[in-house]
Parts: structure tokens; sequence; C-alpha cells
């Protein structure tokens, strides 16, 4: 009995340290896609076995302070370059569609900004309550946890993080 609890909880440790960890969503700055109280699941091998891409909802260590983990979506890698103009968002000068943000929203202007190699720009979409790259410059690629892949609770919400 005491072999099987010891088997167990070094399977649940492993699991959660290598491949998959629980997060709550403590803030608005995902919203519409990701509320307030979510609970997701975060892959930490996706990127193990794939670079990050843009869309992907990402939970990392925020470059301010490390030991406070953020979710925001990718928004461009190393060598885009950025920028909004009347809350259209365009990368390498193209317009990128964004049909996960909420109908006429509108925010402010930013850049152009080039993503240096090896980083990434990230922005929640809820661009105007976020904390982001906009705010604190872009992300290290050595600062990603995870990519978030499923909604688990509250129930009426499961399904994917996308």
């Amino acid at each position: 009995m005491l072999e099987s609890v010891v088997i167990a909880v070094l399977l649940a440790a492993v699991i959660r340290l290598l491949i998959l960890e629980p997060f709550y969503i403590p803030s608005g700055s995902m919203e519409p896609t990701l509320l307030i109280g979510d609970r997701i699941i975060v892959s930490k091998v996706t990127y193990h076995l794939r670079d990050p891409r843009p869309g992907d909802i990402v939970v990392f260590k925020f470059p301010l302070d490390p030991s406070r983990n953020f979710v925001k979506r990718l928004i461009a890698e190393g060598g885009d370059t950025v920028e909004i103009k009347d809350s259209i968002l365009y990368i390498n000068n193209k317009p990128v569609a964004e049909d996960y943000l909420p109908a006429g929203l509108t925010f402010q202007d930013y850049g152009p900004k080039t993503v240096p190699p090896g980083h990434y720009f990230m922005m929640g979409d809820n661009r105007n309550n976020s904390d982001d790259s906009r705010v604190w410059g872009f992300l290290d690629e050595e600062l990603i946890v995870g990519k978030a892949e499923v909604i688990y609770w509250p129930l009426n919400r499961i399904g994917l993080a996308k």
C-alpha cells in the first residue's frame, strides 16, 4: 500500500514538473479567450517538440519578476516587425486577422518595432487591460513555461485554449 502511494506521488510530481501543469487565470488580460477564474492545463512538452508560433497562448515567467507567471498570446517572433495602426495589427507590414478579439475593440498605435532573435512579442487579447510586450518589451524564449492547451474549469468552459 505504501509503495503504491509513493509511486503515485512521484508520478504526479514528474508529470507536473516535466509534462503538464495547471494554472489559474487571475486577471482579465486575456478576455474573452480566458476569463478570470479559469483554470488551464499547460503543456511543458509542446515547445520541446516544436517552436512557439504566432497565435499560441503561452504561459511564461514575467520578465520583470520571474517569480510570477503570465499568460499572453504570442503575436510575433524574432525577426518580425510589429506595428499597430488604427487598432489593426501588422506583422511585417501585413494586416493580421485577429478573430479572437472582441468586435469593435480599439487600442493605441504602437511601433513599428522589430523583435530580436530569440525573443517574442506577447499581447493580451483584452488589449486595453493587458500588461504586455507593449509595456515591458520582448519576451526572452528562456522564460517560456509552456503552451496553454485546455481550459478545465469551470465546467461550462471546458475546451481547448485557443
